[in-house]
């Protein structure tokens, strides 16, 4: 069995186990090609049966300016005295933000507003950054610099301190699909002020919090209790750190034997059937789409007796 890096976030690989002569891979998440903290994946040469992550299969990522649409965001919240509030998941994307604000103020483009944030796992992971250095290609300056121009909030009473700063700021705090975690909190609060901007910077899965704010609900139940939306609600999209449909298929790409099986997993059912569609169109594989919870009877290949 070996683990191969695939990107995605710090520590993410894809599995290739070979049992007898067949070789089985399993992708896991597949991260992006031009990621700004970890390296393009690593691709599998050889698969006879392949298990292929399917989340973004049915789209491409856009390709605008990431860094020019945050500081137009982040413009637009201070001019109007607000908080910027980001949902973000603890591993890689809190990380992304960190350095993409970082940079912004590097350059002397960031107006002047704290910038907090509010995730236990989130400073955890960052410790694991400044420890596996050869996983990301986050320079260690560049590193240490984000973490102190950025606060890291390390209690619930700070929450509560961020909380009552009338001042502009910017808040990213968990769960990146508002299911819980300390982003919950800061709703309460900043939900019903028309000042306020939530940003969704990830996959919003269905049934999630997250999900039903960027389908434009007007009261959302947190704790038991429904709050209106008076805040806007904003998506940036390309920060996803799953490869979109074009980056599945050119990981395939590098597989030079025709796999036998071919099942598409971890994704919603359309975006699983356009991915199968695809892979037939360009490697003439014929895809299984399994039902959850099924059993798949698979044949291995039995190793050649060694002749004597």
């Amino acid at each position: 069995m070996r683990f191969q890096y695939v990107g995605h976030i710090l520590g993410a690989t894809f599995i290739e186990m070979d049992a007898g002569n067949t070789r089985l891979a399993f992708s896991g998440d597949v991260g992006r090609e031009q990621d700004y903290l970890l390296y393009p994946p690593k691709r599998p040469e050889r698969a006879d049966l392949l298990f292929i992550e399917s989340t973004y299969g049915g789209r491409l990522h856009p390709q605008g300016n990431i860094e020019e649409e945050l500081l137009q965001i982040i413009q637009e919240t201070y001019q109007e005295g607000g908080t910027l509030l980001i949902p973000s998941f603890a591993v890689e994307r809190t990380q992304t933000l960190m350095y993409l604000l970082w940079q912004l103020r590097k350059k002397g483009l960031m107006p002047k507003m704290p910038v907090y944030m509010d995730s236990p796992m989130g400073a955890n992971v960052l410790q694991v950054f400044h420890r596996f250095v050869d996983w990301h290609k986050l320079p260690e300056e560049d590193c240490n610099n984000m973490c102190e121009y950025i606060r890291t909030v390390s209690s619930f009473r700070e929450t509560w301190e961020v909380i009552d700063d009338k001042r502009p700021k910017i808040v990213i705090a968990g769960s990146g699909m508002v299911t819980g975690g300390r982003v919950l909190t800061y709703l309460t609060k900043y939900l019903e002020r028309p000042e306020t901007r939530v940003l969704l910077v990830g996959y919003q899965a269905v049934g999630t919090r997250g999900r039903q704010l960027q389908e434009g609900v007007h009261e959302v139940k947190i704790y038991g209790q429904y709050y209106p939306v008076k805040a806007k609600i904003v998506t940036l999209q390309g920060l996803s750190a799953h490869a979109d449909q074009r980056e599945l298929l050119n990981w395939l790409g590098g597989i030079k034997n025709k796999p036998e099986k071919v099942f598409i997993v971890h994704g919603e059912a359309l975006a699983a059937d356009v991915l199968r569609v695809k892979i037939k169109d360009e490697f003439g594989w014929e895809c299984i789409m399994p039902d959850l919870y099924s059993i798949e009877t698979i044949e291995l290949k039995k190793t050649k007796a060694k002749s004597k």
